[in-house]
């Protein structure tokens, strides 16, 4: 279990602090939609050293149920990035300083809906609607406090992959190099109307009470099916049928019986289940809503014109890189967000039946062209 500590926060964190959850206090916030946040708290880890010039910080954005713990550290934890941060890996944690931030709105030690207002209650239906702008905004306080003016390298995947490209357009001075990875230049109708239902499912749910239930019993139905909904688009068709076919799950018997919900269940509804049950046992179903809206508000282009004159102002060197098997965010998108930036960009391919988790299950494979073009 990792530990929390207080929120002090040393400008050059030692390696014996890695992989331990820390918060820092970024104070108010006004937020993009007019809202405003009185007091905000980010929650980040690290790992390495930062040196004297401040010129080696890297930063890796999660994706939507991510936590901060990218890689291994302290504990024995497995990171979700193990394969690509540690030690020796293409991002070297022996000659990088790593941060990962909880994005404003999460449940993993950042202000969220189940944080308490000032008055020491939780948020719940009272937290403002965040972007993936006020993120940048705020995570660009948190930089200042651990003495970082300019990013080496920010990168991520699917919504890791929008905060990285928010960073380079709205802070190009403070991002050198900007990895997006499984991520477009904006959310399509079609990912909107995915995000849509699943926040349906949360808000239908009889125990949701329109966002404060955190005295009572948690949506747990709700978020399990926006889960289930979510998880049959990360990963493919193809993987789906060769792993479970319509084969019933074990002893189970979906004609079983004469009434349907006595009946059995194929070994694809018995592993969405499963998929459900993980995630309502980690994650909050308030910052699973704010975190998906404001995926879906992902626009770079927003107030700034085409997307060629958004993209117009970035000085980063970027590396794009799609998963071929993607049917949510389908590798074309990123042909187009590549053809957009200045200098020609080439779109990197993650080669994996999965579908969009391949980005997290096979991402060893943007090893060598990331530590080539940003590492080396």
């Amino acid at each position: 279990m990792r530990v929390s500590l207080p929120s002090t926060v040393p400008q050059h964190p030692a390696p014996a602090w890695d992989g331990v959850l820390r918060h820092a206090q970024i104070g108010s916030l006004e937020l993009e939609t007019g809202g405003r946040l009185p007091q905000v708290s980010l929650a980040y880890e690290t790992w390495g050293t930062l040196n004297e010039d401040g010129s080696n910080a890297v930063l890796v954005a999660h994706a939507l149920t991510g936590s901060t713990h990218v890689a291994r550290g302290s504990s024995d934890e497995d990171g979700w990035w193990d394969a690509l941060v540690g030690p020796g890996k293409t991002v070297d944690t022996n000659r990088f300083f790593v941060v990962s931030i909880n994005m404003l709105g999460g449940c993993y030690g950042s202000t969220g809906p189940s944080s308490n207002d000032p008055e020491g209650l939780p948020w719940g239906s009272r937290f403002p609607f965040v972007t993936i702008r006020d993120s940048v905004r705020a995570e660009a306080r948190l930089a200042d406090l651990l003495g970082i003016r300019a990013w080496h390298t920010v990168l991520g995947g699917s919504l890791g992959g929008a905060r990285a490209l928010e960073w380079a357009v709205t802070e190009p001075g403070r991002v050198q190099r900007c990895a997006v990875i499984a991520c477009t230049a904006a959310s399509s109708a079609e990912q909107i109307a995915f995000g849509q239902a699943q926040l349906e499912a949360i808000r239908l749910d009889p125990h949701f009470n329109g966002g404060d239930y955190y005295n009572g019993t948690a949506p747990t139905a709700g978020l399990g099916l926006a889960r289930r909904i979510a998880h049959i688009t990360y990963r493919s068709e193809a993987e789906l049928e060769y792993r479970f076919g319509n084969a019933p799950q074990q002893q189970e018997d979906p004609l079983g019986s004469a009434l349907s919900a006595e009946r059995g269940r194929y070994a694809v509804e018995s592993y969405l289940d499963h998929q459900a049950r993980k995630l309502v046992q980690r994650f909050d179903a308030n910052s699973y809503l704010v975190l998906t809206e404001a995926l879906m508000s992902h626009d770079v282009t927003r107030s700034r014109g085409s997307l060629q004159e958004a993209l117009s102002g970035v000085t980063a060197e970027f590396f794009i890189a799609a998963v071929d098997s993607d049917r949510l965010y389908f590798p074309q998108q990123s042909e187009v967000l590549a053809a957009a930036l200045p200098g020609g960009v080439r779109v990197h391919t993650i080669s994996a039946p999965i579908g969009h988790d391949g980005f997290l299950t096979d991402v060893e494979q943007l090893g060598r062209p990331l530590r080539k073009l940003f590492f080396s």
